[in-house]
């Protein structure tokens, strides 16, 4: 895919999702780490449906630290691997009230020295939360840059480095999430709905299918 193409490709799905966003729901950065942490290998609505019932209950980091692990996990036990994930969100907590003043930070290195927080989460909150224009290359971002050839990668590294270095300029902040929800709701894994797709005629995918 040429560069004008890409240009083409995010300024059609930039006019198809207007409001490009997380589905996770929060008020808050913390809320939303948690969430983010919480929503690997999970569904967004599972996620959702958890934090719904948990942050009204406990949304900074001394709250969750005072439910304690078995407190926490009674809240998350719907989301898969629940006892990791809730384990390191008590660690999490920990290290943000002893180094943080209770605080997100706002560089990818001292967010990825929080437990639970890899490269893709960290990438996660610098968009969402913090305006920096970063990707984070999850399954459906990383399904829809290979197969339309928008960035094309053997593993995510590979896909976000592309990424960084294709996608338009005026795309950088919207790419995440017009990706995300273009994989999720349109170029679906199994039978991609190419017929009500907006970029169907640029993409490079050989096997296109009706709805």
């Amino acid at each position: 895919m040429n560069k004008q193409k890409r240009l083409i490709l995010f300024d059609r799905l930039a006019e198809a999702i207007p409001n490009p966003e997380t589905e996770l729901q929060y008020s808050t950065s913390f809320e939303l780490l948690i969430a983010v942490v919480l929503s690997a290998q999970a569904t967004d609505k599972g996620v959702n449906k958890a934090t719904a019932k948990l942050f009204p209950v406990a949304n900074t980091p001394q709250s969750i630290l005072d439910l304690g692990l078995n407190g926490l996990k009674g809240y998350i036990k719907t989301i898969g691997l629940f006892n990791t994930k809730g384990a390191n969100i008590i660690k999490l907590c920990q290290r943000l009230l002893d180094i943080h003043n209770g605080t997100v930070p706002q560089t990818r290195t001292e967010l990825e020295a929080l437990a639970g927080v890899g490269r893709k989460t960290a990438n996660v909150m610098l968009n969402t939360a913090f305006g920096q224009p970063t990707i984070a290359v999850d399954t459906h971002i990383f399904r829809v840059s290979n197969r339309t050839g928008l960035a094309k990668g053997k593993n995510v590294l590979e896909v976000e480095a592309n990424l960084e270095k294709w996608v338009p300029k005026q795309h950088k902040l919207d790419a995440h999430h017009l990706l995300i929800l273009h994989g999720r709701y349109t170029c679906i894994a199994r039978k991609p709905r190419c017929q009500s797709c907006v970029i169907e005629d640029i993409c490079d995918f050989k096997e296109k299918t009706g709805d």
